[in-house]
């Protein structure tokens, strides 16, 4: 099945028509949150069990642990929304859109991913311009798609290198733009339009969706995701949201 979609979410545009490519990815992305939705229930079972054996701590002894035990319920719920939203990606649906600080944003990324950086010698450096306002956007999803750019960041890396994740304003005022920048190779110039197509990776640590999920939540946001080299090497992802 895998070799079969994989073929049909490639680059033969002459084989499979847009509408039947959205079909097959539906298909794929459902099949894919049956198979998270099995784990992420057990875990949720596994923490309420512990939960209750840790009831017979001490308080001293409890408080550090149920710290934790609040990021894992967190971690836990965002995951299951991601899922939904995910889903949701292979068809219409509405933004779920608040008022988000992108500087916020951009750190609880950050933080949730430096201990994997920290792994690979991998140094993820924020660099936000003073005084953004808000943007209104749906925040779970703008988060899944800064993950998935930062993770494709560090896979590029691999390892002893930088990760730069900056947002400023545009030079006309009107969109956030969102950057992430890493020290790897860089994109060959002749895949910088091949890296957004779906189930597209030259990476064994990917599947192929990160990139075209991401690139598919700015759309969705009325923005755009695009990609480049920097001068010296590396490439950089430029994610832009209108302001207005």
């Amino acid at each position: 099945m895998e070799t079969i979609l994989a073929k049909a979410l490639g680059r033969e545009e002459s084989q499979l028509a847009a509408a039947e490519k959205r079909d097959l990815l539906a298909r794929l992305l459902e099949r894919l949150a049956h198979e998270i939705r099995n784990p992420l229930s057990s875990l949720d079972i596994h923490v309420q069990l512990l939960e209750e054996d840790l009831a017979v701590l001490t308080p001293e002894a409890r408080k550090p642990l149920a710290l934790r035990l609040e990021i894992i319920h967190g971690e836990l719920h965002r995951l299951e929304n991601i899922v939904e939203r995910f889903l949701r990606l292979a068809g219409p649906s509405e933004l779920d859109l608040e008022p988000v600080e992108i500087q916020n944003l951009i750190a609880h990324v950050c933080n949730l991913l430096r201990a994997e950086a920290s792994t690979r010698q991998i140094e993820i450096v924020e660099q936000i311009e003073n005084e953004l306002p808000a943007i209104n956007a749906d925040s779970v999803r703008l988060t899944q798609a800064l993950m998935n750019l930062v993770i494709n960041a560090l896979q590029a890396v691999e390892r002893k290198g930088r990760v730069e994740v900056a947002a400023a304003k545009s030079s006309a005022g009107d969109a956030l733009l969102l950057r992430v920048c890493d020290s790897g190779p860089g994109i060959p110039a002749e895949k910088l339009t091949d890296i957004f197509d779906p189930y597209y990776s030259t990476k064994p640590e990917g599947n192929g969706l990160g990139l075209w999920i991401a690139q598919q939540i700015a759309v969705a946001h009325g923005g755009s995701l695009n990609a480049g080299n920097v001068p010296g090497g590396g490439a950089v992802f430029t994610l832009a949201l209108p302001l207005n």
